[in-house]
């Protein structure tokens, strides 16, 4: 009976209210749509339900160093999102920063996941958009970066530069394909990592006020 008895405790109105309203339909409405939307663009309900490994009778693990390191940036925006919603900082310059930080991983998680720099947007539009939002976020917040730590911002900003670099020169490198795809990949996948580790370091900060600024 004590089984039942937690469970009315647990079950309650609100509970499964607010589990309705946060997390089922949300959901639901997103799994909807996406059908509808994607039906009308001529996709089978297989093709869209199945994993692309299950449709192609490949691996498992094809593509599993590029869907690890789209985890990354999305990781990064949940564990910046978490922060400014569930505790936000009395610091203006801090929440910014997070609600920045946390929009920016998001977009590359999305760019990574549908290869949007290559297929969609030119990476000579991208690039560039992204190198002024992280000039920017130096400029106008460097208390904030350099105060929870600025060794992993321009870590994770030098090993992106440098996929970018290889990417830009590889049909001029000395070596074959596969190999500068291993550097350029490298310094993405571990770049990602170490920005990853830059969005935990800010949302964990819990020490004195930050100021921004360049100072």
């Amino acid at each position: 009976m004590q089984i039942f008895d937690r469970l009315r405790t647990v079950l309650t109105r609100d509970n499964i209210t607010r589990c309705a309203l946060y997390g089922f339909l949300p959901a639901l409405v997103f799994y909807l749509v996406a059908l509808f939307v994607m039906r009308q663009a001529g996709f089978s309900y297989v093709e869209i339900l199945r994993d692309p490994a299950q449709q192609t009778e490949q691996s498992s693990f094809l593509g599993f160093l590029s869907s690890v390191g789209t985890w990354f940036w999305v990781s990064a925006a949940a564990i910046s999102f978490f922060r400014v919603l569930s505790d936000a900082p009395a610091e203006a310059a801090h929440r910014t920063v997070l609600w920045m930080i946390a929009g920016f991983s998001l977009f590359l998680g999305v760019d990574d996941f549908f290869l949007i720099h290559d297929r969609y947007i030119t990476e000579g539009i991208l690039i560039p958009v992204y190198i002024v939002f992280l000039w920017v976020l130096l400029k106008r917040y460097n208390g904030v970066v350099m105060g929870t730590d600025g060794t992993a911002f321009f870590m994770a900003g030098g090993l992106l530069a440098f996929s970018v670099v290889v990417d830009a020169v590889q049909e001029i490198l000395p070596i074959g394909y596969g190999a500068s795809q291993v550097l350029e990949e490298g310094g993405k996948f571990t770049g990602a990592a170490v920005w990853m580790f830059f969005c935990a370091r800010v949302a964990a900060y819990r020490g004195a006020p930050l100021q921004s600024g360049s100072r």
